[in-house]
């Protein structure tokens, strides 16, 4: 009898200890930190990075559940009770153990600690299912607490928020967009009226709709709502604090669970407001002000996800070229595939320093160490901008480098494209932060803040070859200054067109500089040439976005 061979099965990518497989992680901490620090820290990054790969396998074997909400009991009683996913449930107490909000708050490390907390962070997010989502609004909310200084509801809440035993750890949610608008959220209709029976306490209650609400199942959260009376428009809206007390009776109804594109393993609600009990966190004007500071945590949590979903796409992809063979040989020996890889590479590399700078300035800012609030203020905008596209466009590109396999659903592979367009959405869209870059610089200190950042890069590169490339980072930011100075002469709307082309040459340029810094760095300190070949592969990409297009010719094309 004629014996056949088995059938070829390819060998899917898999992860190693994410931590130890991520040279570029390790080299920044250790350029970054003290000593003293980086050695106090490195064990953490070395668990993070072990919990990665198991959190990974339990989101694949995990694949097809999603929440569930159910809103009624079987006897009619109104519950509203979302059921969440295993990898859900294996997050919130891990994320608390390992201090991936605690971290930032804790004082050991100083104006350091959030280059510690979000490394942790780098390494958690691509394997929890987007539970960092709740967790970037949790830290947003007690930074939020902090600065507002209403001691009561620091006492109550910051301890719960920052803890690292599971058993009081609290998620916050962040409760701002409305049917009216996302960005614009100076419509909304939330209504906030004083509670006759509670106003010596102070107890407002609310009434309304938020149409999109991430983290419906926290504790806590904070939300926007226009005091009876307020006038309309932004002045008129206060920051109020909630509590989710599940024996809140039908205060505050779950309408619906989104059924979103990606991130589908986290609850996104729209809720009902019916008389909600909330306190004023600091006055009853000026909330969307108030709330600013949960903005600038969470567009930098945006930027780090945008990274590690980065870094999870890359790494899979050069796992898989190790194992698949075509044409005679792997694909990681094939030159084509290679100059693929390399690519991504450099882009990957160029977002993770953007967004880390953005993580030490809010470091340095919170702990009053240095001058540098206006590039905190114009960069953070930046960063999140350019980073969730390059997620968005480097997620694509991966799922290309599997073939088929990346388009097939049982893989868990399309689910890295679908959850990186969440990332160009949250917490502002790229043109509402283009236009949010165009207001931090209008004070006019923002763009030398900007420029100093390329000018430290052309100042360290002595090697001939990055002192090229800070030279083009040099250029495509001279460009854009220039286009901005011709663009105010025209007029606003001419500003407003180039906005977004304008804040990507910026973000890309700055990426550049900060390679070529890091690579002059690690040839200066004994490292290998990696660094230095992604700057130089950076550089010949399209850094330089400027470009002009007359507006009655854009008006007939939209």
């Amino acid at each position: 009898m004629k014996t056949f061979d088995p059938p070829f099965n390819q060998s899917p990518p898999e992860l190693t200890n994410t931590f130890e497989a991520d040279p570029l992680l390790a080299e920044y901490m250790r350029r970054k930190l003290p000593d003293e620090i980086n050695a106090a820290v490195l064990p953490e990054l070395h668990e993070m990075g072990e919990i990665a790969v198991h959190l990974h396998r339990l989101s694949a074997e995990d694949r097809l559940n999603e929440p569930v909400l159910t809103q009624w009991s079987p006897w009619g009683e109104r519950i509203d009770h979302i059921e969440l996913t295993q990898v859900w449930k294996r997050a919130e107490p891990i994320a608390a153990r390992m201090g991936v909000v605690g971290a930032a708050y804790e004082p050991t490390h100083g104006r350091f600690a959030r280059l510690h907390q979000f490394a942790l962070a780098y390494l958690f997010a691509p394997s929890s299912d987007f539970y960092g989502c709740p967790l970037a609004m949790t830290d947003g909310a007690a930074r939020t607490l902090l600065d507002n200084g209403n001691q009561a509801l620091i006492d109550r809440a910051v301890p719960r928020l920052t803890s690292r035993d599971p058993s009081t750890f609290w998620t916050s949610g962040q409760w701002m967009t409305e049917s009216t608008g996302g960005s614009d959220v100076g419509k909304t209709e939330t209504v906030a009226t004083r509670d006759a029976l509670e106003d010596d306490e102070g107890v407002w209650r609310l009434h309304g709709r938020k149409w999109f609400t991430s983290a419906a199942t926290s504790q806590m959260a904070l939300t926007l709502a226009r005091p009876e009376g307020n006038p309309a428009g932004g002045h008129g809206l206060a920051l109020f604090y909630v509590e989710c007390d599940p024996a809140r009776g039908e205060t505050l109804l779950v309408n619906r669970l989104k059924d979103k594109l990606g991130t589908r393993k986290l609850p996104t609600a729209e809720l009902s407001l019916v008389g909600m009990p909330a306190i004023a966190v600091d006055g009853d004007r000026d909330g969307i002000k108030k709330i600013t500071p949960m903005l600038n945590v969470t567009r930098t949590w945006n930027a780090v996800t945008s990274v590690s979903s980065m870094r999870r796409a890359l790494s899979l992809a050069q796992d898989y070229a190790r194992r698949r063979e075509a044409f005679g040989a792997p694909l990681s020996d094939k030159p084509l595939h290679v100059d693929t890889l390399a690519g991504m590479c450099a882009e990957t590399e160029g977002a993770f320093h953007l967004a880390f700078r953005v993580a030490e300035l809010l470091g340095r800012h919170e702990h009053h160490d240095g001058d540098d609030e206006i590039l905190l203020r114009v960069l953070t905008p930046i960063a999140k901008l350019t980073t969730a596209r390059q997620a968005v466009s480097l997620a694509s590109e991966a799922l290309e480098t599997f073939g088929g396999a990346g388009y097939v659903e049982d893989t868990g592979l399309p689910a890295l494209l679908r959850d990186a367009q969440v990332l160009s959405i949250w917490e502002g869209t790229t043109n509402v932060l283009s236009l949010d870059v165009l207001r931090g610089l209008a004070r006019g200190d923002g763009l030398p803040a900007l420029r100093a950042e390329v000018r430290r890069a052309e100042e360290a590169a002595k090697d001939p070859a990055l002192e090229k490339a800070a030279s083009v980072a040099a250029a495509a930011f001279g460009h854009a200054a220039e286009w901005l100075a011709s663009a105010m002469k025209v007029s606003q709307d001419a500003v407003e067109a180039g906005a977004r082309r304008f804040a990507m040459t910026l973000g890309r340029a700055i990426e550049l500089a900060l390679l070529v810094e890091h690579a002059q760095w690690c040839l200066d300190h004994g490292g290998d040439r990696r660094a230095r070949a992604a700057a130089l592969r950076f550089a010949q990409s399209r850094v330089d976005q400027i470009a002009w297009m007359d507006a009655e010719d854009a008006a007939l094309l939209a």
